[in-house]
Order: structure tokens, then C-alpha cells, then sequence
């Protein structure tokens, strides 16, 4: 899932942007990824790419990371030194919960919002490694469950490992549709305050498990 925020670019910003742009080659396919026998271009060079060109034109990439306990997410911000800003969202479920999981889906969202928000093309071949993505979920013309069900079954989850699990699998069920997941997500995050605060439960729409959202 990727969101993009241009709310606060400046004609300044546009105009370097565009002018980067033309000047930012695509990055080179460096790094193998044995288990597809393929070539892809790793973080370190995508950032090699971009960062002369942004450089030069007043530019600067900033990224920020996350991880909510069921999905990672990483904020790609690109900055102009006379003002404005333009920011990109992009999430996953990492292929394992585990610190090397984590690591590896961060590093796989850090290198894909880079590549996006400066415009430049590069192979995905460790995508399959970093993030989990069932052939199933993605072939399915439908989800398995609407979405009241999933956002209950969240709600009603009794440990933080639960509720995980079950968004989760909310997720893969609906992949097709970012403003869901985005549901699914803050539906996960407020169920895992409750239950690590042991407090009374909040109401289903402050804990985010309304649907009707935009």
C-alpha cells in the first residue's frame, strides 16, 4: 500500500523536482537475489541515484520507519531548501515478525519509496523475500469475509498476539483495497493499546473500526 501527500509542495519544489528528474538515470540492478537467480538494485545504490541530482537542484530524501506490530511502514519525504515538502507512505506485512523480518521489509518499503517518489525504475526480484504476500490472497477476486467480520474479529481478539495474527490475515484478504487495510490497521493498533493497558474497552468508532471511512 502507498499514499502520497502533496499538500504542502511549493511551485520552488515542483520546479527542482522536475528538473532532478530529467537529470536521474535508473539505478543499476547491483545486488543478486539467489533465490530468484535475478538481479535487482539495492538501497544503497537507489539512494547513490538519486541523491546528486536532488543535490543539486536544493533536494533532500528523508525516511522514516515503523513497525505497529502487525504491518511495517515507512514514510519516503522529499524537502526543497526554499520550502515545501512532498511525502509518500508505503506498508507490508513482513514475511516473519522477527528482528530480520522486520529489518529486511523495512529495507525492501525504504528502497520502493525511494525508487517511486524520485521516479526511477529498478527490478523487484527480493520484494517475495520481504514481504508476505500469499499467491492466494493475491489471485482472489474477492475477500473471503467483509470487512465488519474481520474488524470484530479484531475487536475481539484477547491477546496482542491475536489481534496480530488476525490482522494479518485481514490484510491479505484485502489487498486489493488501501483504504481497508488502512481500517484494518488502526483497528490492530488500538486493540493492542486496550489490551496492553487493561483498561475498559473503547468504542468501535474510536478504536478505528468503522468502515465507512474515506
Amino acid at each position: 500500500m502507498t499514499r502520497v501527500d502533496m499538500s504542502h509542495a511549493t511551485p520552488e519544489l515542483l520546479a527542482a523536482y522536475a528538473l532532478a528528474q530529467g537529470e536521474i538515470g535508473n539505478a543499476e540492478k547491483s545486488s543478486k537475489n539467489l533465490h530468484f537467480n535475478s538481479r535487482y538494485a539495492d538501497l544503497a545504490e537507489v539512494l547513490n541515484t538519486i541523491r546528486p541530482a536532488f543535490s543539486k537542484h536544493g533536494l533532500a530524501i528523508i525516511q522514516s520507519t515503523g513497525f505497529d506490530g502487525a504491518m511495517v511502514y515507512v514514510t519516503t519525504i522529499v524537502t526543497h531548501s526554499g520550502g515545501g515538502w512532498i511525502a509518500s507512505e508505503a506498508a507490508c506485512v513482513p514475511a516473519k515478525s522477527d528482528a530480520q523480518g522486520i529489518g529486511s521489509a523495512t529495507t525492501y518499503l525504504r528502497r520502493y519509496g525511494a525508487s517511486a517518489i524520485s521516479g526511477i525504475s529498478q527490478e523487484d526480484d527480493d520484494g517475495e523475500a520481504a514481504a508476505h504476500s500469499p499467491a492466494a490472497s493475491a489471485k482472489a477476486s474477492k475477500p473471503s469475509k467483509p470487512i465488519e467480520e474481520w474488524m470484530a474479529a479484531i475487536g475481539s481478539a484477547q491477546t496482542v498476539t491475536q489481534a496480530t495474527k488476525i490482522g494479518r490475515e485481514a490484510w491479505a484478504d484485502y489487498g486489493s483495497s488501501p483504504t481497508a487495510r488502512v481500517d484494518i490497521r488502526k483497528a490492530v493498533a488500538s486493540r493492542k493499546d486496550y489490551l496492553d493497558n487493561a483498561g475498559e474497552a473503547p468504542p468501535a468508532d474510536e478504536a478505528g473500526l468503522a468502515t465507512d471511512e474515506g
